[in-house]
């Protein structure tokens, strides 16, 4: 009988409070992560749409910019205006691209940094600002 009992004792297994406790703040961390990371995401995403989009329907660089900024308005984000695309002409075609960060606060005195860019260019670089 007495083996019995302590063999059973020793298969028992599962998640002490402890491990339980630490496993919910990593969840919620991540949780409040996410939450804080994907409406950014999303915004980049609608960036990205409304470049494409008027850059086909603009021929001129001011027809490009008022195209993208009636997008803006219509999608509901601010990070980037039409004055900030940088546009160059390349032989017939026109290239749009756009870079911005935004700072995300964490809590106390940390925050997550994410830095976006795009572009419609073939080569994939984003081009520079020449200042």
């Amino acid at each position: 009988m007495k083996n019995r009992k302590n063999y059973s004792l020793k298969r028992q297994q599962g998640l002490s409070l402890v491990g339980l406790i630490l496993t919910l703040g990593v969840l919620v961390f991540a949780a409040m992560l996410a939450a804080k990371v994907v409406p950014t995401v999303i915004e980049y995403s609608s960036i990205k749409k409304a470049m494409v989009s008027s850059k086909q329907t603009g021929k001129t660089v001011r027809e490009i910019q008022e195209a993208f900024d009636k997008q803006a308005d219509v999608g509901y984000f601010d990070a980037v205006k039409g004055k900030e695309l940088i546009i160059v002409k390349n032989g017939e075609d026109m290239e749009v691209s756009f870079a911005y960060s935004k700072k995300i606060p964490l809590f106390g005195p940390a925050s997550l940094l994410m830095e976006y860019e795009g572009t419609t260019a073939k080569s994939g670089a984003v081009a520079k600002v020449k200042e």
